[in-house]
């Protein structure tokens, strides 16, 4: 079986010209990019000397520089504050529709219409996994974001590609994906981190995840490996396996979680997230005063 070229992780090839004030055309995505009437863009300087410029940094193995801004089904749409507090911008035509991650929404034109479908509730209690959604029809802007500080970045879906998606990762997408809960199996329940169910994406769009903190992604070639910590998990294609390594003997292993790692094999792509939600709920336990 072929598996699909990938010029640059989970995006097609024609390049595209962005419409936002100060930012450069980004690669991967079509050309109509209307701009957003009354926004000011961050990033943007009118007046006074440019900042300093450091010299082009040279792109590392296994990062990406993804788009935030991009036009997919009548979907304009832009990302700010990247890596932290990120904010998902929706600018839609009249019509045309996005469904997002219910409770998601921080504000929106009141044009916009907006209703909700619940897929199912006793799936949720037992997998765990929230497949309701909330449907927002333009024209009109819909700002959305996740539930804590992290990263935003989009994913184009070719309608050939299954992907798998961690159960807090999903954000919103565009009416032609499909989101089902995927069991994982007993193994990797125990160890992945993610629970024993995932969400399953197919079809062809848009669509958004988040992460806790930064997401890197990387494009493994066939037979390629990659080994990621398995609190890290975001969105991948590529097939894993879990397992257990020495994380130094005694000492080391009872000061690190590194003993249960997910080992991808290529071919396919991995997005992975800077923070772990559970080592960072321990270490706010950590600094709570004890009674």
């Amino acid at each position: 079986m072929s598996y699909p070229s990938y010029p640059r992780p989970g995006y097609p090839s024609e390049p595209t010209h962005s419409a936002y004030p100060g930012q450069a055309p980004t690669p991967g995505y079509p050309s109509q990019s209307p701009s957003y009437p009354g926004h000011h863009h961050q990033g943007s300087f009118s007046g006074g000397p440019p900042p300093p410029t450091a010299p082009p940094l040279q792109a590392q193995p296994g990062a990406s520089n993804l788009p935030t801004t991009g036009q997919v089904e009548g979907v304009t749409f832009r990302i700010d504050h990247r890596d932290s507090n990120s904010m998902l911008y929706l600018r839609l035509q009249p019509g045309a529709e996005v469904k997002a991650k219910p409770g998601s929404m921080v504000a929106m034109d009141a044009t916009v219409k907006i209703k909700g479908k619940m897929k199912f509730s006793v799936k949720k209690m037992i997998t765990g996994v929230n497949i309701s959604e909330s449907i927002f029809t333009g024209p009109g802007e819909v700002m959305v974001a996740p539930e804590t500080w992290g990263d935003i970045v989009p994913i184009h879906l070719d309608g050939r590609t299954e992907w798998r998606v961690g159960k807090d990762a999903y954000l919103a997408c565009t009416p032609g994906i499909t989101r089902t809960a995927k069991s994982q199996g007993i193994g990797a329940t125990l160890f992945s981190g993610e629970g024993l169910f995932v969400h399953n994406v197919v079809g062809a769009g848009m669509m958004w995840v988040t992460s806790l903190g930064a997401i890197v992604s990387r494009t493994l070639q066939p037979g390629e490996q990659w080994i990621v910590d398995n609190g890290h998990l975001v969105a991948w294609t590529a097939n894993y396996k879990i397992e257990r390594i020495d994380a130094g003997g005694f000492f080391s292993s009872s000061h690190t979680d590194e003993g249960a790692v997910c080992r991808f094999t290529g071919p396919g792509i991995v997005y992975i997230q800077s923070r772990n939600p559970e080592t960072l709920g321990h270490w706010i336990r950590e600094q709570l005063p004890s009674e």
